[in-house]
């Protein structure tokens, strides 16, 4: 009831622009990482400055601790804000975005002559990037709960990722033409700018949005204090503590899908053709689920969708396994995809149903924190 009230209280006629302006701001952020991809782009880069094995595994592990650790640290000081949206355009502008321009430089003007240089700030810019955005991401949330009524926001994340997917497909595109047509470093250079000018674009969007006064705050304490609070809260609230448990269960076994690819080329000599086929239904998947899920979460819920996600995950470790030829494969991978789309739809929108509007921030970096040493150390 609380969250219906604070929902009511933004202005009726702004509801269709937040949509709008927030569906760019979430499909620009992800064209313009797919850009930059920390799976693909970046290690193959880090990979040209040394031939250190060791830094090429820092990029995941920098992003996991950079993003999900910090969340707590600032729960406390934005769920006390009225407005959210000055802190998170900060943040998010000058600590999220800015690092991928700043990288651009150091690529561009040391990866020949200072290639360690080069490497340090490719790495810093990374964790400050990570670190920004998961100080803002509970700020940022919040303020997302505030602009979008509880009935849209599966559809405006479901539509938000669909559409990046499908601006994914062609930035995978972008990414070939470049780094064949330019020459070393100029095209990796190249690939951070333009990652640069989609990103800002998306924090555009972020500053269009008409945010509402939040109408309940909370009163300041130390940060000791709203520490010891914490395990209250889990005791307060068994169903949040269950979702938590069943949440990095199903963590732990999707960590299996990094290697479903490796496991189809060691075993039906999977090459470029079939990695490219493989990637192509992972993302079609993954656009069309996103809408399907985005509507299930509206109109049955957001309970419904993770469940989906869990049994989508487990068939298709499951297929897998079984797999006899190429074929299977597809399969996998279509599952894969919609696993990926009911975890980007549902994570963060069902934690708003455990708590009231004035303590959306610290469930939020609670979750994410408490989840951290799970998507830490499942890959190892």
């Amino acid at each position: 009831m609380a969250e219906a009230t604070v929902d009511s209280a933004a202005e009726v006629s702004n509801v269709g622009w937040n949509f709008t302006v927030n569906i760019v701001d979430i499909t620009f952020i992800t064209l313009g990482l797919s850009l930059i991809s920390r799976d693909t782009v970046i290690p193959v880069l880090v990979s040209t400055l040394t031939d250190s094995k060791l830094a090429v595994g820092m990029i995941p592990a920098i992003w996991s601790l950079g993003y999900y650790l910090p969340q707590l640290i600032t729960a406390n000081f934005t769920e006390r804000l009225v407005y959210k949206k000055p802190f998170v355009m900060f943040v998010g502008g000058v600590g999220e975005r800015l690092p991928y321009l700043l990288i651009a430089l150091a690529v561009w003007f040391f990866a020949v002559d200072q290639p360690t240089l080069a490497l340090v700030i490719i790495l810093l810019g990374i964790g400050m990037a990570a670190f920004s955005a998961g100080i803002a991401t509970p700020a940022w949330f919040d303020m997302i709960a505030k602009v979008i009524p509880v009935n849209r926001r599966g559809v405006w994340s479901g539509l938000g990722h669909s559409l990046g997917a499908v601006m994914g497909i062609m930035g995978a595109v972008a990414v070939g033409r470049i780094l064949e047509h330019y020459g070393y470093p100029v095209n990796y250079a190249l690939l951070f700018f333009l990652a640069f000018i989609f990103v800002t674009i998306s924090w555009i969007g972020l500053a269009l949005n008409r945010e509402p006064p939040s109408t309940i705050t909370k009163a300041r304490v130390g940060f000791a204090a709203y520490l010891g609070r914490l395990p209250r809260v889990l005791r307060a609230n068994p169903n949040y503590t269950r979702f938590l448990i069943s949440r990095s269960t199903v963590q732990m076994g999707a960590m299996a899908s990094g290697f479903f690819i490796v496991y189809g080329a060691e075993r039906f000599g999977i090459e470029g053709a079939g990695v490219g086929l493989l990637t192509g239904v992972l993302i079609a998947s993954q656009a069309v689920m996103n809408l399907v899920w985005g509507m299930v979460g509206d109109r049955i819920g957001h309970k419904v969708v993770l469940v989906g996600a869990a049994f989508a995950i487990s068939a298709a470790a499951l297929v897998a396994l079984m797999a006899a030829s190429l074929t299977w494969l597809i399969v996998t991978f279509a599952l894969l995809g919609a696993y990926v789309a009911a975890d980007a739809v549902s994570a963060l929108n069902i934690i708003l149903e455990f708590c009231a509007p004035e303590d959306r921030p610290t469930y939020i970096g609670l979750t994410n924190t408490l989840l951290a040493p799970v998507l830490i150390v499942a890959p190892l």
